[in-house]
């Protein structure tokens, strides 16, 4: 029995380079990142069975462009969501790096958290448990999961065992896809960040 699990995170919009976006609400993807999930839809194989999304926008506009192309709905899942971060959401990267917090937290990621905001620890737990109760239910398939960098993130870094602190030693670029392979002997990571190129 395997089951095949793809992250994939959402394609490029607007306020990639210049805005921690969080949980505002209304972010869209711009051309661009249309284009991107197009081709990622060419990288996903075997075929999904099951497409889930975050609940925030480019997340569920991605989703939808590779529902549309395989013939399947989209569920959302909150579990899946972006990282909460708080009074950081909206703000500009510019903005942040004038901010002792920001490079506490980014230096250590597994111990600190954005103010009124949710943790990695935190994130990387609702993740987890969601994608172990997959890993539980009888049916095989392959599942299609679109979501953000830091909930991605989160998984990889558990899977491979790499502490929450280390969390640049793995890149998720928009539209990439990382893959995920359970079976009965645990879940390995077949692959990271593929990118789409557009």
């Amino acid at each position: 029995m395997v089951k095949i699990v793809h992250l994939v995170r959402h394609g490029h919009h607007p306020l990639l380079a210049g805005i921690l976006c969080g949980r505002i609400g209304g972010v869209e993807l711009d051309e661009l990142g249309c284009r991107q999930m197009s081709v990622c839809a060419g990288n996903l194989f075997p075929p999904p069975t099951t497409i889930q999304s975050s609940p925030q926008r480019r997340a569920l506009q991605s989703a939808s462009i590779l529902a549309g192309h395989f013939g399947l709905a989209v569920e959302i899942v909150a579990a899946i969501d972006e990282l909460d971060v708080g009074d950081w959401t909206g703000r500009s990267f510019d903005d942040l790096n004038k901010d002792p917090d920001w490079h506490q937290w980014n230096s250590r990621r597994g111990s600190n958290c954005p103010p009124n905001g949710e943790s990695m620890q935190c994130l990387q737990r609702r993740v987890v448990l969601h994608l172990e109760q997959l890993r539980g239910d009888a049916a095989d398939g392959t599942i299609v999961i679109v979501s953000h960098a830091e909930p991605i993130r989160a998984a990889i870094l558990h899977y491979t065992n790499i502490p929450l602190d280390h969390f640049l030693a793995v890149t998720v670029d928009p539209a990439s896809v990382s893959t995920l392979y359970f079976d009965r002997r645990g879940v390995h990571v077949a692959q990271i960040n593929q990118r789409a190129v557009v």
